[in-house]
């Protein structure tokens, strides 16, 4: 059988209280294969209707095949019980789809959520490469709908977050919507907490520049000539 990238954990409670169903899925999604043999979108949909009640994921991916990504987001999307999520490492790419299915989104203070645009190879004429084009623009619009879904922003500034494939820590992940709570945060609400922090290559490189940038020169009287206007002054 090849290699699953996720595990299922069904931790046994009192009759009064069920079972606490917990699913782990931890490194790249489909990195074989989601498609023909028994890793399959078949096989997850059979797991996660084995059981009932509510799920915890554990995120910890970077990323993979947006397909099986999408269709796992649909899935966890579709089912009858809250879905929490929480991020302990990463979820990027593919994964922070997936992650924008839960029904509460927390982070680990040490997580990162990472967005970039979709990205292919492809081979062949000129019109094959336009048709890779409008396909990747129709899978990034795909990927938009479900950050839209869970963050609120706007359509321009996500897909401009995606274009300078944007790296979140769990305050500006927070902050932006994409995530609902900062795990094990115990701090109350008036003490002063840090700023949160975005990071991308273009805003990092943009901000390198403008240091280089020389500074307008400023104009200096000289001390002698201070001194003079000073005795005026005095006399």
């Amino acid at each position: 059988m090849k290699h699953k990238f996720w595990k299922w954990v069904t931790n046994e409670a009192p009759d009064s209280f069920g079972s606490e169903r917990t699913l782990y899925l931890d490194g790249q999604i489909s990195d074989e294969t989601w498609w023909g043999d028994e890793v399959t979108p078949k096989a997850f949909k059979e797991e996660l209707n084995a059981g009932s009640g509510d799920i915890t994921l554990w995120i910890n991916s970077p990323g993979g095949d947006c397909f099986a990504a999408a269709q796992i987001y649909n899935m966890l999307m579709d089912y009858p019980g809250n879905v929490t999520v929480k991020i302990d490492g990463l979820a990027a790419s593919a994964a922070s789809v997936i992650a924008m299915a839960g029904t509460k989104v927390c982070m680990s203070p040490v997580a990162m959520l990472m967005i970039h645009n979709p990205a292919t190879l492809a081979y062949g004429d000129q019109a094959e490469m336009e048709k890779t084009i409008g396909m990747l623009s129709e899978v990034k619009e795909s990927i938009i709908n479900a950050y839209e879904i869970k963050s609120g922003l706007a359509r321009t500034k996500i897909s401009h977050m995606m274009d300078d494939e944007t790296w979140l820590n769990a305050k500006k992940a927070v902050e932006l919507g994409f995530a609902d709570e900062i795990l094990f945060d115990q701090k109350k609400g008036n003490e002063e907490q840090p700023e949160a922090m975005l990071y991308s290559p273009a805003t990092v490189t943009s901000s390198f520049v403008q240091k280089l940038k020389p500074h307008e020169p400023v104009n200096k009287v000289p001390a002698a000539s201070l001194e003079n206007r000073l005795a005026l002054l005095i006399h």
